[in-house]
């Protein structure tokens, strides 16, 4: 049963890489053209307006960092920026590049930030608002570039998730001064889970409760949340930079902010749907079209994403698995026999 249903799963991966093949081969037969002046305007990208590209990638990586740091910070978990920073980008290489890339890149954050010192209970909570705050802060940078677009957004869908965000942040906060909020709830849950497992009422409470004291710790006041949500926006917006650097080296000078902004959004709301690993084929459709519609030229938006991509995909990521390699090598050497 299991090899079947493995079997299946290895099928339906294999036909959706064959059609985002399919898809690229047509794009690329479709628009050689187009292709042929994006190579030629991508030989001579100006190098400063690079550098500064490349300058701006680094720094959206240090702001996720720095974000994290904050939060861990919050619960008194202080860890020096540099180990941070290591593991956002080793984190992202994970993420990025391999299937299921997300649950190697939450169990790896997880364990480094166990090792940082942090409680079971403070790592989980951690993970979960830093893709909650980043999730928002997307969303809110999408929501000024519709309006900024002459767009309509959709406010009840960003009310709502603006709203889920302040309840879990208080929910959070409360439950981290008082968990014997909680305590009742979870024994009563459990209960009811026991009896459908046969086991004892009181079985795994203890684990629980003992998982909840743990966010005693946390500290996320006004001044802390704040800090960390500038951070999560800092980091999508110094990567649209990126972007917009990239289509300046081309020669794109022609595109607006806001049209750099919606099409760049467009590309991360692709990057959402984890089709094939770095999105390979997905956000670059998303992108060129998103540039095309901004105004730009077939070539120009084709040159202007594949420098982007070398950038983000290529460096950032290519950095990360050096920074994993060396987190690896670390670890090995302080769990070592002869240390």
């Amino acid at each position: 049963m299991i090899e079947t249903t493995r079997t299946r799963t290895r099928r339906w991966r294999l036909i959706v890489v064959g059609a985002v093949v399919a898809v690229l081969v047509g794009e690329a037969v479709w628009a050689w053209s187009d292709l042929v002046e994006a190579l030629s305007e991508l030989r001579s990208p100006h190098p400063g307006l690079v550098l500064v590209a490349v300058f701006a990638a680094i720094t959206s990586m240090r702001a996720y960092a720095r974000m994290q740091r904050r939060l861990l910070a919050s619960a008194g978990i202080r860890v020096p920026l540099v180990r941070h920073i290591q593991l956002a980008y080793a984190a992202h290489s994970l993420s990025v590049t391999l299937p299921g890339g997300p649950a190697f890149s939450t169990s790896f954050n997880y364990k480094q930030m166990r090792r940082f010192g942090a409680s079971a209970g403070i790592a989980s909570w951690c993970i979960a608002l830093s893709g909650i705050l980043s999730a928002t802060a997307l969303a809110l940078i999408s929501a000024a570039a519709g309006i900024a677009a002459g767009g309509t957004p959709a406010w009840p869908t960003l009310a709502g998730l603006l709203t889920a965000v302040v309840l879990i942040t208080i929910g959070v906060t409360r439950i981290a001064r008082n968990p014997q909020t909680l305590h009742r709830i979870t024994r009563g849950g459990m209960a009811g889970v026991n009896k459908v497992r046969r086991r004892p009422p009181e079985h795994g409470v203890d684990r629980i409760a003992g998982f909840l004291d743990q966010l005693r710790a946390v500290r996320l006041g006004p001044a802390n949340a704040t800090v960390a949500v500038a951070y999560a926006v800092a980091n999508w917006l110094l990567d649209a930079v990126c972007l917009w650097m990239c289509c300046l080296a081309v020669g794109a000078e022609s595109i607006t902010t806001t049209q750099l902004l919606v099409a760049y959004c467009a590309g991360m709301a692709a990057a959402s749907i984890p089709v094939v690993p770095g999105g390979l084929g997905v956000i670059d459709s998303a992108l060129i079209l998103g540039l095309v519609a901004g105004g730009l030229a077939g070539s120009t938006a084709i040159a202007a994403v594949v420098l982007y991509r070398l950038i983000s995909l290529g460096f950032i990521v290519g950095a990360g698995w050096i920074m994993w390699i060396l987190m690896r090598r670390r670890t090995t050497r302080e769990f070592s026999p002869a240390s």
